[in-house]
């Protein structure tokens, strides 16, 4: 069991009821006197601590609302602290921020040490803006809504009321007419709900570009650039991925596609495209969320010991609710748990194999928490998404070596890699068409809905292969964009998972030569968690940050080898 840290400036026992409880600790450190570079570094580590349990705090009751919407009572709880407690606190942040960037003995700091930490204070002080305290309040009000709208929807098959994650297993059904029949039942339902989703992210854009324009940015794009410390790359990056994944990637999925028109004999509908084209049943890897939960243990024991027993401790302090149902929210998540160190895993289970996929992708999340729980203060272990996401994307592929605990067979593990691999190359598209998306939203914000369902027609177009047919259903491909929660949740937070894609492929490639030394340098890079700039990070675990068409072209040939072996 791992170790909790005594408390050395919060008291043992303390509760968030009010403001009242938590503003004396905020004074203290607002008022207290710094007269040497010890005195400094005390300051920051009891910083560090309140800064940790007010996350955390925090973390538990986002985890409760969306382990259960329905519930009023945990909503209103988060809501609370998103109204009432973190409005309060923003201002003090910085006003901690101007002390820590003023200090006198700040130059005798370790260079190396607080480097990144110090770089992303200044940053936070450049952009903060008191009127938009409030602001930020209520975009965090409104966000939490798409969860409770998308939460709440359900369909009945067979009998049966089945949330839209359960639903979606019907689409590898080898009967056309039920995959159809689910595929239909599916958008029926969210088409129900297109408007009250259309609104409510007109709502949150308005509300976005206001914070960006009180902070002096022309637009949110600009402001989320400087907001989320892409340090490492501007707009002009993204776009110059985008036209990578056209030109080397979209010739892959085409022809992925042009290969499942041929074996399953028959036009594309979008109900065809997840069905096994030698018209197999689709794999169960899992029958419960304990038994996906077991076979994980086993499969991460098979990689490495440490990685088993990351899992098996946050069992024993029960930070996992992995099945699907009604009334939870949709998507999954590892939420790091900034004081104890040991993270939550959320996710919507319903026995396929892309559920083991976001099992092991979480469950990189979880270790790379627990590799970096060492490190000094809160703000050390609060990493870039970049980062993050190569830690689980690694982990969907470097626990291939553990993965045959969820199949009967090789032939069904193959079956299950192949998907997986090829899943890969088909989610880049998708990835530089959402990020392109957001892109367009937010440089254009007084868009009307319309034009973003006309915009998004024809990004669909651009990053789509031309061989599956809509024809009925346009009014469906119009509104697929409201499948991604981060377009309302975490707006932006979505290109890194391409970036760290071609990053964990690397990884993989660098595993299959030798397991050892790639083992060692992935949790190497992870135990640095952000003390580091991004490309020191990936050069520890020893790859590239580098999204350049010519690096992707490379991984792709890689990737396209790999597939000849399943």
């Amino acid at each position: 069991m791992i170790t909790i840290i005594k408390r050395r400036f919060l008291p043992d026992k303390i509760k968030v009821s009010s403001w009242d409880i938590l503003e004396p600790y905020f004074n203290k450190l607002k008022e207290r006197e710094i007269l040497s570079k010890e005195d400094l570094e005390n300051w920051l580590k009891d910083r560090s601590e309140l800064e940790a349990f007010v996350s955390e705090d925090l973390a538990w009751r986002y985890v409760r609302m969306t382990c259960d919407t329905t519930n009023k009572d945990l909503e209103k709880a988060y809501l609370f602290f998103v109204t009432e407690i973190e409005p309060k606190i923003a201002p003090l942040q910085n006003q901690l921020n101007q002390k820590l960037i003023a200090c006198s003995f700040l130059d005798q700091l370790d260079h190396d040490k607080y480097y990144i930490y110090l770089r992303g204070i200044k940053k936070d002080i450049e952009i903060f803006r008191q009127e938009n305290v409030p602001l930020q309040a209520e975009i965090a009000t409104e966000a939490q809504k798409y969860g409770t709208i998308v939460g709440s929807m359900s369909v009945l098959i067979d009998g049966k009321e089945l949330t839209l994650q359960q639903a979606a297993n019907f689409l590898k059904n080898p009967d056309r007419s039920k995959r159809e029949e689910a595929f239909r039942k599916i958008n029926e339902k969210r088409a129900a709900h297109t408007k009250e989703l259309d609104d409510l992210f007109d709502k949150l854009i308005a509300l976005r570009h206001k914070v960006a324009l009180n902070a002096g940015f022309e637009n949110f794009r600009d402001y989320m650039f400087a907001a989320m410390g892409r340090f490492d790359y501007k707009p002009e990056d993204c776009f110059a991925f985008h036209d990578a994944i056209q030109k080397e990637v979209m010739p892959l999925v085409k022809a992925f596609t042009e290969k499942r028109k041929a074996e399953l004999g028959h036009d594309l509908r979008p109900w065809d495209m997840e069905v096994d084209t030698k018209n197999r049943e689709a794999l169960e890897p899992f029958t419960s969320g304990a038994d996906l939960l077991d076979k994980t243990i086993n499969c991460f024991k098979k990689v490495d010991d440490y990685f088993a027993w990351c899992i098996q401790t946050m069992d024993n302090m029960e930070r996992l609710d992995l099945e699907s149902r009604k009334g939870k929210a949709p998507g999954g998540y590892n939420y790091p748990m900034a004081e104890t160190s040991v993270p939550f895993i959320f996710m919507n289970s319903a026995s396929s194999t892309r559920d083991v996929e976001t099992m092991v992708h979480e469950g990189g999340h979880a270790v790379h928490s627990f590799l970096s729980k060492d490190l000094e203060l809160a703000g050390f272990k609060s990493c870039p998404s970049e980062v993050a996401e190569l830690a689980s994307m690694s982990m969907e592929l470097i626990s291939y070596e553990g993965q045959d605990e969820f199949y009967k067979n090789k032939e069904d593990f193959n079956r299950a890699k192949t998907e997986h691999l090829e899943g890969i190359i088909k989610i880049l598209p998708w990835i530089a068409t959402i990020d392109k998306f957001q892109h367009w939203i937010y440089s254009n914000p007084t868009h009307t809905a319309e034009e973003r369902k006309t915009y998004w027609v024809q990004l669909s177009k651009e990053f789509g292969t031309g061989l599956v047919d809509w024809t009925g259903l346009e009014a469906i491909q119009a509104y697929t964009w409201q499948k991604q929660l981060h377009l309302y949740e975490v707006p932006f937070y979505y290109i890194e998972y391409g970036m760290a894609q071609l990053g964990a492929l690397a990884v993989w490639r660098n595993y299959n030569n030798n397991k050892q030394k790639a083992l060692e340098q992935y949790k190497a890079a992870l135990s640095l968690g952000y003390t580091k700039t991004i490309g020191e990070i990936y050069k520890t675990a020893g790859i590239e940050f580098n999204f350049s068409q010519n690096y992707i072209r490379e991984l792709m040939l890689f990737v396209k080898e790999e597939l000849t072996k399943c």
